[in-house]
């Protein structure tokens, strides 16, 4: 089992209003994985990252980094955490090698521009080492942000929406860089509003609504648990009614008998396998069909599925 190298117990965070951000949040981080926190906004991604990043105060519970109790060893701790913002926040009139040089220093690391440029490099900014961060391109100055960020050489990386405002070309690009970080033994947080990035990159995956954790796993165990298969067979003759041999499987007829729909199986691909099946047993009771369209569940559908339930149960 994979060492931990983060530890969330209980943490909360109420703000002067009463507006409570966090809500008895629990979280293991291991170390070397891509973790990915999903949720909409306003859920307390940001005031999650902003607490383990000395950002913000939590109202109760703790937080344990590289095994330092962050309200009492913070500096310790925060020496070895890299944070990329969400907002633009950079002295735009700096170079670009400049800023990048003096966040390594702002955590007590000597000079090294060996490995500036090699961050530089990787991130396709050492041709903009001398141009200022305001003339850049807003993907560009994110990726400033991301250099920045790793200037320091953390070992935890949070990334807070790494690839809003960036086209797509770009976002593929960073998603690479992501990875590579990943294969340096870095691990990663992020947050993001592309569910795909998390589908693509993510080991484990995490769903934070209205403050509060409302499931953890690794990102292939929830579309197993949680995915589904969806099939509409378009018949050639409306059904008044369904034979035994198909009523067996999970389907219904739409209104007016034309279309026969399919909810079943997980994300094994058990689901596909029974429309098969399906298919045969509606050839073998004399039904013709004219088309079908079959779709497994993404985590996408998975993430919005689970919002709406808990917004049903709320």
């Amino acid at each position: 089992m994979s060492e931990t190298i983060l530890k969330i117990e209980g943490l909360s965070k109420v703000y002067g209003g009463g507006t409570r951000a966090l809500d008895g949040v629990d979280l293991t981080i291991r170390k070397g994985e891509i973790f990915a926190l999903l949720g909409p906004n306003g859920a307390g991604k940001t005031t999650l990252i902003g607490a383990v990043c000395g950002l913000v105060r939590p109202t109760s519970g703790t937080i344990t980094a590289f095994g330092y109790d962050l309200s009492k060893e913070w500096r310790a701790a925060r020496a070895r955490i890299g944070l990329v913002p969400q907002e633009l926040s950079t002295d735009m009139f700096e170079t670009v090698e400049r800023a990048v040089a003096y966040s390594r220093g702002l955590f007590g690391h000597p000079p090294d521009k060996a490995r500036i440029e090699e961050i530089l490099r990787s991130l396709s900014l050492w041709e903009k080492r001398s141009s200022q961060i305001r003339e850049l391109s807003g993907g560009m100055k994110r990726r400033v942000l991301i250099a920045k960020a790793l200037a320091h050489e953390p070992e935890l990386l949070f990334l807070d929406e790494p690839t809003a405002g960036v086209d797509v070309e770009l976002r593929k690009g960073m998603w690479e860089q992501i990875g590579a970080l990943r294969e340096r033994g870095t691990t990663v947080i992020l947050t993001t509003h592309y569910i795909e990035e998390a589908e693509l990159m993510a080991d484990r995956v995490g769903i934070i609504r209205g403050g509060r954790i409302l499931m953890v796993d690794d990102k292939h165990a929830i579309m197993q648990r949680l995915g589904t298969t969806e099939a509409v067979i378009t018949l050639t003759k409306p059904l008044g009614e369904l034979p035994a041999s198909i009523a067996a499987f999970p389907v219904t007829l739409n209104d007016d008998g034309s279309e026969l729909c399919y909810r079943g199986g997980d994300g094994s691909g058990k689901g596909s396998e029974e429309v098969a099946a399906l298919t045969k047993a509606l050839i073998g009771a004399g039904i013709d069909y004219k088309g079908i369209d079959i779709h497994d569940s993404s985590l996408e559908d998975i993430f919005v599925d689970l919002l709406a339930q808990e917004e049903t149960a709320s």
